[in-house]
C-alpha cells in the first residue's frame, strides 16, 4: 500500500465536500481517514494514529486483514450479488460456520445490527401470535439500533424524542435486576431482549445469575430468550459469543458489527423450531447474506480460528486490566470501576469522558465515551502487547492531566 497522500484530497477538502452534499446527522472528527492497517490507521496528511476503537467495534480483526481482503477481492472478480431466490455457496457455508459455534441453530442474514433485531422482534412476535403473545421485554440503558422496532426497543429516552408515538407492545424494566424482570414478565410476553453485556450502556457486565434467571423465567412464561450480540458476537469477550461464558442458551442470538471482519452483515440465528414460523413472503432481506459479505464472515471464523484469537482476545484484557488497575491505584478519585471482558474494556470515570476522547486524539490515539463518563474501548485481536502498553501510556497521561 502507497503511504503517500498527495493521491488524496485534504481533509479540509472533504470537509467542504460533506459540508455540501451530506446529511449533518454525525458529530465527526475533524480529519479524513484514507488507509488502515491492523490497528494503525492514516489521515489525508500521513499523520498516523493507533486505533484503540475500529470501526466501532466492526473492525474486531483490525483495518484490512489479510484474509478478508484476499476473500472479498476473489468473490467480487466471481459473482458480487444474487438475489436469495437462488441458492449461494458461500451462504450455507457461514450459516454452518456459525450454527456451529452457537447453538446449531438456522441463520437469517442481513447487513445490520438493527436489521437482525427487527427480524428477532418480528421472529417473537410471529412465535408468539397463535398464542396470544405479543409483549417484548427490553431493559432500561440497552441499545438494539436505529430502526423503528429496534428503537423502541432501545429503553432509553433521548433516542426517542422527537420521534414518537413509538411502537406498541414494548415494556421496560432494570438491567441485572432479576426481581425488576419477574415482576414485569407476563403470560402476554413473547420475549426477553438484551445483551449479555451492554455496550453503548457503559459496558455493564451483568451479575453471573442474571442470564441463568432469565432464561427460568422465560421457560416459566413461555417467553423467547433473544440475546443481542451485536457488540459481543465473534470473539470480542474472548469466547465466540458472551452467552457461552454461561451455561445459558438463547432461543435467538443477534450479531453484526465484527461478523464479516469489517464488511457489512448482520445475522439472526434461531433455534430451528422457533425458526420454522418464518414462511417465505414473511420477511426478506435484499442484500442479505450476499456471496462478498458471507465470504468475508468466513474468512473472519478462519482468522480467528487459525490465529488462536479467542484466547488472545481474554490475555488482551488482562493487559488492559493490570495496565488500568495500577492507574486506578494511582488515580482513585478519577476511575471510578474497571469493567473488562476479553476486548470489550470500560474505564468508567468520576467525570464526562468527551475531553478525554478529544485529547487522546489530539496525541493520535482513539478512543469512544459512552454513557457519557465511561472510555469505551474495543481493541482489536490482532493489537500487540506494544500497542498495548503505547496506547494505555497516552491514555495514563491524559487522565493524569484532567482537571475533574
Amino acid at each position: 500500500m502507497a503511504h503517500a497522500h498527495s493521491t488524496h484530497p485534504t481533509s479540509q477538502e472533504t470537509i467542504a465536500e460533506f459540508d455540501r452534499y451530506v446529511v449533518p446527522n454525525y458529530r465527526r472528527y475533524p480529519v479524513s481517514l484514507v488507509r488502515g492497517e491492523n490497528s494503525w490507521i492514516w489521515d489525508a496528511e500521513g499523520r498516523r494514529y493507533l486505533d484503540f476503537f475500529p470501526g466501532w467495534g466492526c473492525n474486531l480483526l483490525g483495518h484490512c486483514p489479510p484474509r478478508v481482503v484476499e476473500a472479498v477481492r476473489d468473490q467480487v472478480g466471481r459473482l458480487i450479488h444474487v438475489p436469495n431466490t437462488w441458492y449461494m455457496e458461500a451462504q450455507g457455508e457461514f450459516a454452518r460456520a456459525l450454527s456451529g459455534r452457537s447453538f446449531g441453530g438456522q441463520c437469517f442474514f442481513c447487513n445490520s445490527g438493527a436489521e437482525a433485531n427487527e427480524a428477532a422482534i418480528k421472529l417473537a412476535r410471529a412465535y408468539g401470535h397463535s398464542r396470544g403473545k405479543s409483549k417484548i421485554l427490553t431493559m432500561e440503558g440497552g441499545f438494539h439500533g436505529r430502526t423503528f422496532a429496534a428503537l423502541t426497543a432501545t429503553a432509553q429516552p433521548k433516542y426517542h424524542e422527537g420521534l414518537g408515538p413509538m411502537l406498541p407492545g414494548f415494556v421496560y424494566t432494570k438491567y441485572d435486576d432479576l426481581e425488576a424482570v419477574a415482576a414485569a414478565i407476563d403470560d402476554e410476553t413473547a420475549a426477553v431482549m438484551l445483551e449479555p453485556i451492554q455496550g453503548e450502556g457503559g459496558v455493564r457486565i451483568p451479575s453471573a445469575g442474571f442470564l441463568p434467571g432469565l432464561r427460568k423465567l422465560c421457560d416459566r412464561h413461555g417467553a423467547l430468550l433473544i440475546l443481542d450480540e451485536v457488540q459481543t458476537g465473534m470473539g470480542r469477550t474472548g469466547t465466540w459469543f458472551a452467552y457461552q461464558h454461561s451455561d445459558v442458551v438463547p432461543d435467538v442470538l443477534t450479531c453484526a458489527k465484527a461478523l464479516a471482519g469489517g464488511i457489512a452483515a448482520g445475522v439472526m440465528i434461531a433455534k430451528p423450531e422457533v425458526a420454522a414460523v418464518l414462511k417465505p413472503g414473511m420477511h426478506a432481506s435484499t442484500f442479505g447474506g450476499n456471496p462478498i459479505a458471507c465470504r468475508a464472515g468466513l474468512a473472519t471464523v478462519e482468522t480467528i480460528d487459525d490465529e488462536g484469537l479467542l484466547e488472545r482476545g481474554l490475555a488482551i484484557g488482562e493487559r488492559f486490566r493490570g495496565q488500568f488497575q495500577a492507574l486506578q491505584g494511582e488515580l482513585p478519585e478519577k476511575i471510578r470501576e474497571i469493567r473488562i471482558q476479553g476486548v470489550m474494556i470500560g474505564l468508567d470515570l468520576t467525570f464526562d469522558a468527551s475531553d478525554v476522547v478529544a485529547r487522546c486524539l489530539d496525541r493520535r490515539l482513539l478512543i469512544n465515551a459512552t454513557h457519557g463518563h465511561v472510555v469505551r474501548l474495543l481493541p482489536a485481536l490482532t493489537i500487540s502487547d506494544e500497542q498495548i502498553d503505547q496506547g494505555c501510556a497516552i491514555l495514563a497521561d491524559v487522565l493524569r492531566e484532567a482537571v475533574i
